[in-house]
């Protein structure tokens, strides 16, 4: 079984086809990314894998099931997107097991791991809207693996991270995949998709224009 199956996906807003005609077969267990200008369609990409965004035309089967026939959303899954959103009241930890208690797959003990793995303290009693922008996207990263989900889509996982902080999330994604979880991500920095990925896939608006394999395991 394929991780994500998308067959002749189209996507039209307002008469402009931000996605067309997109044809995917992404296997389990690899890293992809997916590079282009902005605008190309990468995030509209990830929103119609997720299931947040219906396509026009088309299908996008996650894990066997069709989107928006079999199931609304794909189970298992984590999603970056964009500037991550918290209730910035609450503290980091806070945020992060409200979240938890949807589903009830971990508890308190593995929310704090997730977030001592990130590089943060859970016991930082801060609200969120205190941290800065780098904070926030390690939040969000942690938010993403706490669950160990099968498949993430992570948009711009890097963006206001340090160098330090960066290394973490490379080791982070590379830990998450070896334990099987498949990965799409995009960066516009050459060096996260050249360390990280095994298949590239470029865009240009729209379109898929082309693959390249960086390496095979």
């Amino acid at each position: 079984m394929k991780a994500v199956v998308l067959s002749n996906v189209s996507k039209t807003i307002k008469a402009r086809e931000v996605l067309r005609n997109i044809n995917l077969e992404l296997e389990k267990g690899k890293i992809y990314g997916f590079v282009g200008p902005n605008g190309s369609g990468k995030t509209m990409l990830f929103r119609v894998i997720s299931g947040l965004v219906k396509p026009s035309s088309g299908t996008v089967t996650v894990f066997g099931q069709t989107l928006h026939q079999d199931v609304s959303f794909p189970s298992d899954i984590a999603v970056l997107l964009e500037k991550p959103g918290f209730l910035e009241q609450y503290s980091g930890f806070d945020n992060l097991h409200f979240l938890a208690m949807i589903q009830n797959k971990i508890g308190k003990r593995e929310v704090e791991e997730a977030i001592e793995r990130v590089g943060l303290d859970p016991r930082d009693k801060r609200p969120v809207k205190a941290y800065s922008l780098g904070m926030r996207q390690r939040l969000a990263i942690a938010q993403c693996m706490m669950e160990k989900p099968q498949l993430m889509l992570l948009d711009e996982p890097m963006n206001g991270l340090d160098e330090k902080s960066v290394d973490q999330v490379y080791e982070i994604i590379r830990e998450e995949n070896e334990r099987g979880c498949t990965i799409l991500l995009t960066s516009h920095h050459k060096v996260d998709i050249e360390s990280l990925c095994h298949h590239v896939y470029s865009m240009n608006e729209g379109v898929i224009t082309g693959m390249t394999t960086l390496r095979s395991k």
